[in-house]
């Protein structure tokens, strides 16, 4: 079985954001990178997958050069093989060019079955997964919970509001991972080892033939405003105290 898993490197949940003073971005420079949380649960199932079913992963990337970090930790879980799309005439991507770059370069691959977050915490666009299907006219089956394989075809659970949806398709597909599908393991020292000599496969945007204009641009970055100090309200009486808070729920809050 030929597996696919679509990571990404993203800024560490717990990383202090600044924005640039021009607002062109944030600046990176001494922020921790991870791979993001959602693309964690895509590798887990696929390694799963695999485990179960038999068959490789092959990891499949884009980002600058320290994006190489996410796709060994990736091999250390346990994925065969990776693919670093690395260009900067991607820096400035869209999830309508990273889809497209994706797409190509999976599509030099035999897949039976990719994996993608299904979301990204910088962005939270939610785009890429969907992209991906379209380039390669896959069916798509997003924000699963549960994945079952049947041979040729799979069964996933979909949560809505208040009920679950069970969806079937044929192979091959693309599979989109949130929170409660799985526990992501941890890589292992041997695995950590073995990763190093893993073959990870360097293709730019001239191999992939593909264009790297972006459809939609961010025009200006901009941090969240500062809260507002909190108040501590002092007295003995609580009757006054709980007055005094909704006093500053209602009028100051609108809150209620």
């Amino acid at each position: 079985m030929n597996i696919i898993a679509c990571v990404k490197q993203v800024p560490d949940t717990e990383a202090q954001i600044k924005v640039k003073a021009d607002g062109s971005g944030i600046e990176d420079g001494q922020i921790k990178w991870v791979m993001n949380p959602y693309d964690e649960f895509g590798v887990e199932e696929a390694l799963k997958l695999k485990e179960k079913n038999g068959g490789d992963v092959t990891v499949v990337c884009l980002g600058p050069a320290r994006a190489m970090e996410t796709i060994r930790t990736a091999l250390a879980m346990g994925a065969d093989k990776g693919i670093h799309i690395c260009d900067p005439a991607f820096d400035n991507a869209d999830a309508f060019v990273v889809g497209n770059a994706l797409a190509a370069a999976i599509k030099t691959l035999p897949h039976d079955i990719i994996f993608c977050g299904q979301r990204a915490i910088d962005d939270d666009a939610g785009q890429v997964g969907s992209m991906i299907a379209e380039a390669l006219n896959l069916p798509q089956l997003t924000l699963v919970t549960k994945v079952d394989f049947a041979g040729t075809s799979v069964k996933v659970i979909r949560p809505i509001e208040g009920a679950q949806l069970l969806i079937e398709t044929s192979l091959p597909c693309v599979v989109t991972a949130q929170k409660g599908l799985n526990e992501p393991r941890y890589a292992s020292l041997p695995g950590i080892m073995k990763a190093k000599k893993k073959p990870v496969d360097v293709k730019n945007a001239s191999a992939l033939g593909i264009a790297t204009e972006a459809k939609a641009k961010v025009a200006k970055t901009i941090p969240p405003p500062a809260r507002p100090p909190g108040k501590i309200i002092c007295g003995d009486d609580p009757a006054l105290k709980a007055a005094e808070v909704a006093r500053l729920l209602r009028e100051e809050a609108k809150a209620i």
